[in-house]
């Protein structure tokens, strides 16, 4: 007798990093000068990693697929994904003499934090990693860090994604800037394939050289994707597809950092449609948990449960607004 093929709620595919993150500084450091700090730490990082700990917060199945080095931090990024109950490790690779992503992040009160990052592994991962038989009808496949993994930047990732689409995979697409380049030649070719794309609007105008996020999402989805959600920061968040246009308020919460906020919001969008809730519910759980994520420097040790949230949504409201 054979095992039946192993099923996931999630697949989230993509960049892994270990991050070396400072409490709030009161300014940065001049040439030469040190400026003290509470504490600095070492956490889990990276698009993939991080929303696979946040969604097995809300009792799904992740299946995580990426690429860490062989040094200590490699280590570190290995053993802490797999002490996470619900996320699937046994497709990680470790490639040789590599080191993992690494990001110093380096907060100051008041500001935006500040990224010094090196891809590492992650410039190895390609789909060809995905088990096939990971894509079931039905199972979310999260693409967390397009742009930093030039594998994917190929035709054997568009095959995968129409493989996945008709199996009944939804695909959800995620990009980081990485490096100064022409994105769009990069992108474009995926929003047939994409389900939801979810850049941020300082990505978006980037990538579609728009300001305007309603002029962005329409560009987008005139290249092919189902729905556009841009996160606009403190202006909430956009959702545009043919068949819905609204705009979500933000929660209010205390502000700490900000590592991590996209990829908690992104994990309530799925967690809302992994369980067949409507867009509006989507953007609103991914608002909430990215609320949560920002009281605190790592990019997932705040963020809510599934009762978290709960109780959250109960006791707040936010604001939402139709586009005609």
């Amino acid at each position: 007798m054979t095992d039946s093929p192993k099923t996931h709620d999630c697949l989230c595919l993509g960049i892994l990093f270990a991050d070396v993150v400072c409490h709030p500084i009161p300014h940065l450091p001049v040439p030469g000068e040190l400026v003290p700090t509470e504490r600095v730490e070492l956490s889990l990082g990276g698009c993939a990693s991080n929303v696979a700990i946040n969604l097995a917060r809300f009792d799904m199945s992740i299946g995580l697929c990426g690429c860490i080095g062989d040094d200590p931090f490699s280590d570190y990024i290995e053993q802490t994904l797999r002490g996470v109950p619900g996320v699937d490790t046994s497709r990680l690779a470790r490639i040789t003499n590599s080191g993992p992503g690494t990001s110093m992040i380096l907060n100051v009160q008041g500001e935006d934090r500040r990224f010094v990052s090196t891809n590492g592994a992650n410039g190895y991962f390609q789909l060809s990693d995905v088990p096939d038989e990971w894509l079931t009808p039905g199972t979310i496949l999260y693409i967390g860090g397009f742009l930093m993994m030039p594998k994917l930047e190929s035709p054997e990732t568009i095959e995968v994604l129409k493989r996945a689409r008709k199996r009944g995979c939804r695909i959800i697409l995620d990009v980081v800037l990485y490096g100064d380049r022409p994105y769009w030649d990069a992108i474009k070719p995926l929003l047939p394939y994409t389900d939801i794309f979810v850049p941020n609007d300082h990505e978006a105008e980037r990538i579609s050289h728009l300001s305007d996020p309603l002029d962005q999402a329409k560009f987008f989805l005139d290249a092919g994707t189902e729905a556009a959600v841009i996160t606009c920061g403190e202006k909430g968040t956009l959702y545009y597809s043919a068949r819905e246009k609204f705009r979500v308020g933000i929660f209010p919460t205390g502000f700490v950092g900000g590592t991590g906020a996209g990829d908690a919001f992104n994990s309530g969008f799925i967690a809302a449609m992994h369980r067949k809730l409507p867009p509006v519910e989507c953007v609103t759980w991914g608002s909430a948990l990215g609320a949560s994520c920002v009281r605190h420097i790592s990019a997932t040790q705040s963020v809510f449960s599934l009762a978290e949230l709960q109780d959250y949504l109960a006791a707040h409201n936010t604001s939402c607004e139709e586009i005609a």
